[in-house]
C-alpha cells in the first residue's frame, strides 16, 4: 500500500466498501458531534447571515449539515470525487434541498471545477486532507487561499501523525483506555479493514509541517483551535483587504 499505489479510488469508488462505510456512519457522527459544532462557531457569521461556503472532499456531507443547521441562510458547495458519497449525500441532505449541490472534484488535483467561484466566504475540510500527498496538501492550500474572499476563513478537522514515540505510545494508551476495543480491533483486521487502515495513514504528516504549508500559502490567523491526541482542527483566514 505505501508503494505509491493509489488506492483511493480502490476504496471510496466502491460500491461495496462505500457501503460498508456508510452502515458505520451513525455512531462516528455521534463521537464527533462537538467538533462538528465548534468548526461551524468558528466561522465568522452573524447567525442570519447569507453566505456560501465550499465543504472540500465533502464525503455525505456530515460537516456541512452542521453549518446548514448553525447558519439557516448559508448554502453550501459540497466538492467530492465519489459517485457512490455523493449519492448517499444527496439522500442524507434531502431535508436541506435548494441549499446545497454537489460538484464532482477530486482533491489529488488541481483542476478546480467552475462551480467553485472564487472569492468564497468560507472553506472547510474533514478526514480528507491527509488522503494528500504532501505536495499536493502543499498546493491545496494555495488555492484554497486563492478561492477565498479577503477575510474568507479555512478550517480543517483531520487526523495527524508524530514522530515521536513517546508521543505515539502516549496516543495508542489514552486511545486504548478510552475504548476497550481498541486494541482488539487493531490487532484482528479483516484484510479489507487493513487495506482501508493503510488507505488512511499513508500520507498523514505531524501537525507543525501542515501548519507551516498554510503560512506559506499566505494565511494570518493560524491556530489549532481543537486537539484531542491525534485529531485537531486547524485553520486561518485569507488577510483582509486594507481600505481604499
Amino acid at each position: 500500500m505505501h508503494d505509491g499505489a493509489d488506492t483511493n479510488e480502490d476504496v471510496w469508488k466502491s460500491d461495496h466498501l462505500v457501503a460498508q462505510w456508510v452502515a458505520g456512519t451513525g455512531e462516528r457522527e455521534r463521537r464527533r458531534s462537538e467538533q462538528r459544532r465548534l468548526m461551524a462557531d468558528l466561522l465568522p457569521f452573524a447567525d442570519d447571515e447569507a453566505f456560501t461556503f465550499v465543504d472540500l472532499g465533502a464525503g455525505t456531507g456530515a460537516a456541512a449539515r452542521v453549518v446548514l443547521d448553525r447558519f439557516p441562510r448559508a448554502e453550501a458547495i459540497l466538492a467530492e470525487y465519489s459517485p457512490q458519497m455523493m449519492a448517499e449525500g444527496r439522500h442524507a441532505l434531502a431535508d436541506y434541498e435548494g441549499r446545497f449541490q454537489y460538484v464532482e472534484f477530486d482533491l489529488a488535483e488541481g483542476d478546480w471545477p467552475a462551480e467553485v467561484p472564487t472569492g468564497v466566504a468560507a472553506m472547510i475540510s474533514s478526514l480528507s486532507v491527509h488522503h494528500l500527498p504532501d505536495s499536493r496538501k502543499r498546493e491545496l492550500f494555495t488555492e484554497i487561499f486563492q478561492h477565498l474572499a479577503p477575510g474568507g476563513w479555512y478550517l480543517n478537522y483531520d487526523p495527524v501523525s508524530t514522530d515521536d514515540p513517546v508521543v505515539e505510545s502516549a496516543w495508542l494508551r489514552a486511545g486504548d483506555r478510552q475504548d476497550p476495543q481498541a486494541a482488539a480491533k487493531r490487532h484482528h483486521r479483516t484484510p479489507e479493514e487493513q487495506r482501508r487502515y493503510e488507505n488512511h495513514v499513508r500520507y498523514m504528516i505531524p501537525l507543525a509541517p501542515q501548519l507551516e504549508l498554510l503560512r506559506a500559502a499566505g494565511f494570518e490567523g493560524i491556530d489549532v483551535y481543537w486537539k484531542q491526541l491525534d485529531v485537531v482542527i486547524y485553520g486561518g483566514r485569507r488577510p483582509e483587504e486594507p481600505p481604499g
